[in-house]
């Protein structure tokens, strides 16, 4: 889901940065209290820190090195490891077979997470800088409405990604990812939910549904989608999308300025029907054994400067206010990675699903995946068996009665 892009500043991030106004402001407004980090009870222990893949700056092209530099203030080492996707790092904590301190889920897994009791409550007095510098559009969400289990960390949206010299119009609907014009040219997320996501908002319908009939209407336009893609794709969009060997894909929208960096063909567009913004955010699993160091770290992520190093190494947006506003920042009134607010109406969050409903999505995906029609070959099969057994059965009766006949 994510992937790193070591930011080089373009023409019109500088022609931003010229037009930036008086009262824009600085990340040097906001210094690190180093003096706070290193008067820390922790010095000497070890931090696990489980993140997704390429979602810190880790002073590469010149950034900063984020870990390496809480190491240095604190005296605390930081044991950092990587998933690729929500569902394996709930595998992992859910398995006991690692106890981390820090953890980056996503809105609806940390609303799973913290359902089933595995985080534990953060002592929010321990981080001064969510109060000082979180946006309160991220503050008590659905999946944390209390704010005790969660600290945002960045916000993602999905978009439409599509080649200008391949796509003759400049699309605002995804219904164009269902045009035949575009057949073998289109990429769809390697995702269910994902994918799911964009039908249902073609069709008008609430992501998180439980409505069994919806999540087959959405089935049945991804079947009639199917014939027209090029193919269902995760990282390897990048290249596909670079080259110029497809005309669209569906992705999210920080990952969009990686890829025009070497093509720049490439443009964004919001569909009118919305799509799916997600948060990620930190959080505490309930097996830590180092709850302080964690709230040291997490507090740590959001100080301005850190928080701008992470932003401008990721490309999501950040809900630091601090560096939203900095004249520094890359991305400063970037339109397109903090779009105008009427173009996120239609927006929606995912929300954990219930477990017949993820084991419906489940099964949609496998036999669209497939088959791309239902795969009702495994329904007749599994009919004519239990058939065969009803008729096997009915014999065995039927000759058990005629054998008590014979002896009687």
């Amino acid at each position: 889901m994510k992937k790193l892009f070591a930011f080089a500043l373009t023409l019109v991030c500088l022609l931003g940065l010229l037009l930036v106004p008086a009262s824009a402001g600085s990340i040097e407004d906001y210094p690190v209290n180093e003096e706070y980090y290193k008067n820390n009870p922790y010095r000497g222990t070890t931090l696990n820190v489980y993140n997704w893949g390429e979602y810190i700056s880790d002073g590469s092209e010149d950034s900063l090195d984020v870990n390496k530099y809480f190491e240095e203030l604190t005296g605390i080492k930081v044991n950092y490891t990587n998933y690729d996707t929500n569902e394996d790092m709930y595998a992992k904590v859910m398995g006991g077979g690692a106890n981390y301190d820090v953890i980056v889920p996503s809105d609806y897994m940390a609303a799973r997470l913290k359902d089933e009791g595995m985080l534990l409550k953060i002592n929010m007095e321990h981080i001064p800088n969510y109060y000082k510098y979180i946006d309160d559009k991220y503050k008590g969400l659905y999946f944390d409405p209390n704010q005790e289990y969660s600290v945002p960390f960045n916000v993602g949206y999905v978009a439409l990604i599509y080649n200008k010299k391949m796509v003759d119009e400049v699309p605002d609907s995804w219904d164009i990812l269902w045009n035949p014009k575009y057949k073998g040219q289109i990429l769809m997320f390697n995702n269910s939910r994902d994918s799911f996501a964009i039908a249902q908002s073609k069709l008008g319908l609430d992501y998180n549904s439980t409505n069994p009939e919806d999540w087959l209407k959405a089935y049945n336009e991804l079947a009639k989608q199917k014939p027209l893609v090029r193919s269902y794709v995760q990282d390897e969009v990048f290249n596909i999308m670079e080259s110029g060997a497809a005309a669209m894909c569906t992705y999210y929208v920080g990952d969009y300025f990686a890829m025009v960096a070497n093509n720049p063909d490439l443009a964004v567009a919001f569909p009118k029907e919305g799509a799916n913004i997600f948060v990620d955010c930190c959080c505490i699993p309930k097996t830590a054994q180092n709850q302080g160091a964690a709230e040291l770290y997490i507090n740590f992520l959001c100080e301005p400067k850190i928080a701008l190093a992470n932003a401008e190494t990721i490309c999501y947006a950040t809900p630091n206010k601090a560096v939203v506003d900095a004249e520094e920042y890359a991305f400063y009134q970037n339109k397109i990675l903090y779009p105008e607010e009427g173009k996120m109406d239609h927006y929606q969050y995912f929300h954990n699903l219930d477990q017949s409903t993820l084991a419906l999505m489940t099964s949609l995906w496998s036999d669209l995946k497939v088959e791309g029609v239902q795969n009702y070959s495994t329904y007749i099969g599994l009919g004519v068996f239990l058939v065969l057994v009803l008729i096997y059965g009915v014999y065995r009766i039927v000759r058990r009665k005629r054998r008590e006949k014979y002896y009687d």
